[in-house]
């Protein structure tokens, strides 16, 4: 399984490349489409320029595209808005064009009108299905099998078994069609799969999100909630926003500010002292067994906007946990490594998949 990171300014390409990173996706607003539509009309629904979510100038993706021939690590670009006023397809499609021009040859798309438009227009382009799209299933993947799709990004409610039975049918549909032109598809022909890993657990399906994500107001996915059953009306669990998370050691946050400023040695694994906590905001490594043989050929680890130090360090410890994968034998035994190496004290219990 291949690492996909969030890229938020062409600054931390290098740095994410050593880091481990296989890939990367990251946004492209044009200041003329922001000065045009605002952020009530967004290109991708990241319309944010006060920190490091996404690429702003042209020029910029001329360094970027020089980086990824340089160090080979693709970047997809986003446009992940679920739909567009008529007039700005055109304005997409011109877009694009100018982008594949320098060598972005990936988009991920959520708007299945603009996938349309693309195909209508004879852009050749590699779509990736939006993980912002709706729900995944086997009628839904054969549907966008027409716009000829590389990758199926499933959304963060997919539990792993509805990703298992999805990638088992796109398989069998694979060989079938192997069979029928007597030839065995090429790797690199078959459809992709990707899965959130890392970070940004949202209470919200994306497709069914009315949050604007923007500098002028906070994202209502920040808004502090319970869940609760609905008939026993009982808490059943709470969430990232509205408990502490414990530290490795077990210690609160305000107990180690104390230890920071008493200068107090914490180990340097999941977490550190400078408040660092690997999957704080979301986390699937536990599941990273089940899903590589659920089929899951990518693995998504949001970020976009984070600090650089933390996506960094985010990235080493995917790829160590890959690495504990691939040299166990067992769920089990990966489980124990995993906690062993990654999680002596503590995990942020904010799992993907439970």
């Amino acid at each position: 399984m291949k690492i996909t990171a969030g890229l938020g300014s062409t600054e931390e390409y290098e740095r994410f490349v050593q880091a481990g990173a296989d890939e990367f996706f990251c946004g492209y607003v044009p200041y003329g489409w922001s000065e045009k539509y605002g952020t009530v009309m967004p290109l991708n629904r990241r319309e944010v320029l006060s920190y490091n979510v996404q690429i702003g100038a042209f020029s910029e993706l001329e360094i970027l595209a020089a980086m990824v021939s340089e160090y080979g690590k693709p970047v997809h670009l986003t446009f992940n808005s679920l739909h567009y006023i008529p007039q700005q397809y055109l304005e997409i499609a011109e877009i694009i064009r100018k982008c594949m021009d320098i060598g972005f040859c990936s988009y991920i798309i959520a708007d299945p009108a603009l996938m349309l438009y693309l195909r209508e227009q004879k852009i050749d382009c590699e779509i990736h299905l939006s993980g912002e799209t709706a729900e995944v299933n086997h009628g839904m993947v054969d549907f966008f099998q027409k716009m000829r799709l590389k990758r199926v990004i499933f959304h963060r409610k997919n539990t792993i078994e509805d990703m298992r039975s999805v990638i088992a049918h796109q398989r069998a549909a694979e060989k079938e069609r192997s069979k029928l032109v007597q030839d065995v598809m090429p790797e690199q022909d078959k459809m992709e799969f990707e899965a959130f890993v890392l970070n940004e657990l949202c209470q919200f399906t994306g497709a069914f999100c009315n949050s604007l994500h923007c500098d002028e107001m906070g994202y209502l996915c920040r808004v502090p909630y319970h869940l609760r059953a609905v008939h026993e009306g009982k808490v059943q669990e709470s969430t990232k926003f509205d408990r502490e998370i414990p530290t490795e050691t077990g210690l609160t946050e305000a107990d180690l500010e104390k230890n920071i400023q008493n200068k107090t040695t914490l180990p340097e694994n999941s977490q550190d002292i400078d408040g660092y906590f690997c999957g704080k905001t979301g986390c699937g490594l536990c599941a990273l067994y089940q899903l590589k043989e659920s089929g899951i050929t990518h693995l998504k680890l949001v970020g976009r906007g984070n600090y650089t130090d933390f996506m960094e360090k985010d990235i080493r410890n995917l790829r160590k946990a890959l690495d504990i994968l691939e040299h166990s034998t067992s769920e089990k035994m990966f489980r124990q490594n995993l906690k062993r190496e990654l999680f002596p004290y503590e995990c942020s219990e904010n799992c993907y998949y439970k």
